[in-house]
């Protein structure tokens, strides 16, 4: 990790990898809270039957919208911090690559609207795929695939580090979000397809929570003196 330190020992470097880390903490939370919030109040929205994207149609639409590309932000602010925090293992520049494409997926996603399905938002809506259909489609399976192929590359991270339960961890919840995300596409006009893919997208804001907040304790506190302190307790 790169570091630039002033005269009065503070580590730059660490400070700004720190805070970037911090958004990768905050952004599932955003992202399920304002989605979940809207889900409750929508009328006609299920959360056994929708996926939460089906919240960009209607009037309140825009809301929905904006919570994807804030979301998306974050995680490409995290995606920097992982790529800093994680030198000088060769997968550094690949995990940074691969959450920043989830982060941009993200962003894609909100900027085209997904399909009405039956039941949202008009109990009669029904409508033949659309080009915007498609690409929120096609947008939403590269998210999916990069967040999977993160944990993946973090998985070996840890391996380099000896942290076998975390690598153990990073590998099965890539496992998890990938077959979570392909059963659900498969089954998509089924309970079962949206259970499925509910359970992909709770498994990765888990898991980029818990390991950027991981990571954000492995960079060394900017304070050099706080951080000498820290040690003599140790």
């Amino acid at each position: 990790m790169a570091r630039s330190r002033n005269d009065e020992g503070f580590d730059l470097g660490a400070a700004v990898t720190r805070s970037l880390l911090g958004w990768g903490v905050v952004a599932g939370v955003f992202y399920l809270v304002v989605g979940i919030a809207q889900g409750l109040f929508r009328d006609g929205f299920s959360f056994a039957e929708h996926p939460l994207s089906l919240l960009m149609l209607g009037d309140l639409g825009w809301i929905q919208r904006t919570n994807l590309f804030i979301t998306g932000l974050m995680v490409i602010a995290a995606a920097v911090g992982f790529q800093r925090a994680t030198k000088p293992d060769k997968r550094a520049i690949k995990t940074g690559i691969a959450l920043g494409i989830y982060g941009l997926a993200l962003i894609g996603a909100g900027v085209f609207s997904p399909d009405p399905v039956d039941g949202f938002p008009e109990p009669s809506s029904v409508a033949d795929a659309t080009t915007s259909g498609v690409m929120h489609l096609a947008f939403g399976a590269i998210g999916f695939i990069a967040l999977a192929t993160t944990a993946f590359f973090m998985a070996g991270w840890f391996r380099y580090r000896n942290e076998t339960l975390a690598a153990n961890r990073a590998r099965l919840a890539g496992l998890v979000i990938l077959f979570g995300f392909l059963g659900g596409a498969v089954l998509a006009t089924s309970t079962v397809g949206v259970i499925l893919l509910w359970i992909a997208v709770l498994t990765g804001w888990v898991w980029l929570t818990v390991t950027s907040r991981r990571v954000y304790r492995v960079v060394p506190h900017p304070d050099l003196d706080v951080r000498q302190a820290n040690s003599h307790e140790v």
